[in-house]
């Protein structure tokens, strides 16, 4: 028998919470994980634009609006070798995958039906239901509480009975912040724990000296 060396690859995915951050309702790996990962930061600031007497300086008011672009692929060709042992992948495919992701982005069926009682009842106001809180985790220095934002899935290639065995999902995720979720929502303190483990690796990764930037002192 022999030993592999070979790191074994720790997979990303996105954990469902109950809303508030309740219990854990699922979690989703990524069958394999995406070769890339798309970040953007829309920072929020005040000041620094001048005008009036003199410029005001510039001050971050909020934490940057963050958000994640990044796609999977989702394969049901290994399993369809072995249909005794795969037996929900043979009848449909990956659509219970698909439709996992899905209901990330739609409500239930029940609480659209209470939303529907409530209003035949004669309720004037109503809430819509809190979503499930949701965790983007791509290893343990990433861990963010997200709204999915944007689904696009491309399938591939399909089974006689014309279900999916292949696709590409593109997933678009905002992190959301303590502006979003206040202090005291588990969500929030997620946030204040993933911006203060940023936090330490920018402490990590020390800082250069002005030699390297060809100065010697500051004007």
């Amino acid at each position: 028998m022999s030993l592999s060396t070979s790191p074994r690859l720790i997979k990303g995915g996105l954990i469902v919470l109950a809303p508030g951050g309740g219990a854990v309702r699922n979690i989703i790996t990524l069958q394999y994980n995406s070769d890339q990962l798309q970040m953007s930061y829309a920072v929020q600031g005040v000041g620094g634009d001048g005008g009036g007497e003199r410029a005001q300086p510039f001050r971050l008011k909020g934490p940057a609006v963050e958000t994640i672009k990044l796609e999977a692929e989702i394969d049901a060709t290994d399993q369809l070798a072995f249909p005794n042992e795969n037996p929900v992948v043979t009848a449909s495919g990956i659509v219970p995958q698909l439709a996992v992701l899905e209901a990330l982005i739609n409500p239930s069926v029940s609480e659209l039906l209470t939303v529907a009682a409530q209003a035949a009842g004669g309720t004037l106001e109503i809430l819509p239901p809190e979503a499930p809180l949701v965790l983007f985790v791509w290893g343990k220095n990433r861990v963010a509480p997200v709204r999915v934002s944007e689904i696009s899935v491309t399938e591939e290639a399909f089974d006689p009975a014309l279900n999916p065995i292949r696709a590409k999902v593109s997933l678009g995720l905002r992190v959301m912040t303590t502006d979003d979720l206040g202090f005291t929502h588990r969500g929030g303190t997620m946030f204040l724990s993933y911006l203060r483990n940023r936090e330490a690796l920018a402490q990590s990764a020390g800082r250069a000296a002005l030699s390297a930037l060809g100065l010697s002192s500051l004007p």
